[in-house]
């Protein structure tokens, strides 16, 4: 009986290991079907080779025959120390573009087919209409932001703070501090722009955020010449 054993493992274990060394199915009526890994990114292209199975330290994503997608990913952000995960998601095909409908952010995002053969897919990525939104959101931040640090900080009796932006949870994304120098009516009114923008987004495109509350500021503090809000 153990000899009967032992064979049995063994032969389990020969045929995993022959499994794993297999070539990935091709779908001959679908290239894009599989696992693509490996990306080499130029410029606004991204070249990937044809996997067996995604990687576990490395971007990789799986295209399944019933529409479904694996992402392997480190995030949006991709700070170093980089930690990988799978987000889940489907995917439509219409000529040459990807749309791609995932867990993560942006929620929608597209890739160009430039090029698509048994082992290689180079593709281009398309901006969705969530991306050119918050491309203009991030913008219109930008410049309530540069206002507010545009005046030198030498009294803070000069200064004030006000909320700014929404989460998707409720409540404001954090506080800006501005100076009475400048004009506090148009400054103002385009912080309420930006979070009324920031709501409207949030609720079209479902975006979900952390429920912490954010406290305001007890005091603004003059540090070289610097706003900064003490909390």
């Amino acid at each position: 009986m153990k000899f009967k054993n032992i064979y049995f493992v063994i032969f389990i274990t020969l045929f995993f290991a022959c499994e794993s060394n297999k070539e990935p199915h091709l779908d001959a009526d679908n290239l894009l079907l599989g696992n693509w890994v490996s990306p080499v990114y130029d410029e606004e292209k991204t070249t990937f080779i044809r996997g067996n199975s995604l990687p576990d330290e490395d971007y990789g994503i799986t295209f399944k025959q019933n529409g479904e997608l694996i992402e392997r990913t480190s995030g949006f952000c991709g700070t170093p120390p980089l930690t990988f995960f799978n987000v889940y998601g489907s995917f439509t095909i219409d000529e040459d573009l990807i749309s791609i409908a995932t867990q993560g952010f942006p929620n929608f995002y597209g890739w160009r087919i430039v090029e698509l053969t048994e082992q290689k897919l180079v593709v281009k990525r398309e901006l969705s209409e969530q991306e050119k939104e918050h491309r203009a959101l991030m913008t219109l931040f930008e410049e309530i932001s540069n206002l507010a640090y545009s005046t030198p900080c030498s009294d803070s009796n000069d200064w004030s703070f006000v909320a700014f932006g929404a989460k998707a949870c409720g409540g404001p994304q954090g506080y800006l501090p501005y100076n009475s120098n400048i004009d506090v009516t148009d400054f103002l009114e385009k912080v309420a722009t930006y979070t009324n923008a920031e709501k409207e987004f949030n609720i079209k495109w479902s975006i979900v955020s952390d429920c912490a509350v954010v406290n305001p500021p007890k005091s603004i503090d003059c540090q070289n010449e610097y706003p900064v809000l003490i909390y």
